[in-house]
């Protein structure tokens, strides 16, 4: 984040303390108030919270988190809550800077990275590498920041979520506690749809045609994976090397779908399928929502069960049928 624009939330900050100003909704109503980043975390709170919380999301459906800044509205909407949840990673640097900013202020946090086992980031064969982790030092390991994508992670995430609630909100303790063993089952149910699918499946193999925030997914399931971009690149053409090598594996393994992501144009995508005779299909991410998902009721576990019936396809079609 550029310094001026920190110091301006700082100074936004200071004004509103001075003038006793609240954020509307953020009144000591009774309601616990939690703010979350992006949608996993979002979602994940929202499953055990339920009726006892207000849940908010600073990133607007359908936009990139990759490139996300707060305002100042979402400054004080930090400062205002009861509990705040993030992911942490290289997309949410911003997080760690307003947090020293607001040091003193006694905000209760969770961040969710620490409640897994980070995985580093690896360069994918084929991929074009980018300009990714511009935040990042060279000396520094770099960790892919997409955990959520793996449901046994989203599992470990939620138990922490429900401590976190427990502690804010002590008197709906056993309200959050059954919530999570309501969603715990969901989520070991899924987990284990997917290790089943793939344990049958006539291949281990995916190739996406897109960026690959996939690490946690495929490692859980070790799956084989070829892609155009890594995970946070910002790239959005892929060179004639990385087609090449992407169109000779879709057709030598005889690969049915090649796969995008929700922010994708999916051009890449559609010119693999083009060369191979390959079909092409979404699989969602869950890093953010459009606004119709979010209206219509989509959640980490829809759009999951989504995910796993095209995998199921992928992993058993034939090339061309």
């Amino acid at each position: 984040m550029k310094k001026w624009m920190l110091w301006l939330m700082t100074l936004c900050l200071g004004i509103s303390m001075l003038s006793g100003c609240t954020w509307p909704g953020e009144q000591s109503d009774g309601t616990l108030h939690v703010v979350t980043t992006v949608f996993p975390s979002y979602d994940f709170t929202r499953q055990i919270a339920g009726d006892y919380a207000q849940v908010t999301m600073l990133l607007t459906p359908g936009a990139e988190s990759h490139s996300y800044e707060p305002t100042p509205a979402d400054v004080l909407r930090i400062q205002q809550c009861d509990l705040f949840v993030y992911i942490g990673g290289e997309s949410e640097v911003w997080v760690e800077e307003i947090l020293q900013s607001l040091e003193g202020k006694n905000i209760r946090t969770l961040r969710l990275f620490d409640c897994v086992a980070p995985l580093e980031e690896e360069e994918i064969e084929g991929a074009d590498q980018g300009h990714e982790h511009e935040h990042a030092h060279e000396e520094e390991t770099e960790y892919d920041e997409h955990i959520w994508t793996a449901p046994q992670n989203a599992l470990a995430m939620s138990k922490a979520i429900a401590d976190s609630l427990e502690a804010a909100d002590p008197a709906h303790a056993d309200a959050y506690r059954q919530k999570l063993e309501a969603y715990s089952k969901e989520l070991t149910e899924l987990d284990a749809d997917f290790s089943r699918t793939v344990s049958e499946g006539k291949r281990r193999e995916i190739v996406f045609g897109d960026r690959f925030p996939f690490r946690y997914f495929a490692h859980a399931y070790e799956l084989e994976y070829y892609a155009a971009f890594s995970g946070c690149s910002s790239e959005t053409e892929a060179s004639p090397a990385t087609m090449s090598f992407l169109i000779r594996q879709v057709k030598e393994d005889r690969i049915p779908l090649v796969f995008y992501t929700e922010s994708s144009n999916h051009k890449i995508a559609d010119r693999l399928a083009e060369a191979t005779g390959a079909k092409t299909a979404l699989f969602h991410s869950c890093n953010n929502v459009s606004k119709e998902e979010l209206e219509s009721g989509a959640t980490y576990v829809s759009l999951m069960r989504q995910n796993l019936d095209t995998l199921e396809h992928a992993l058993n079609d034939e090339l061309g049928a």
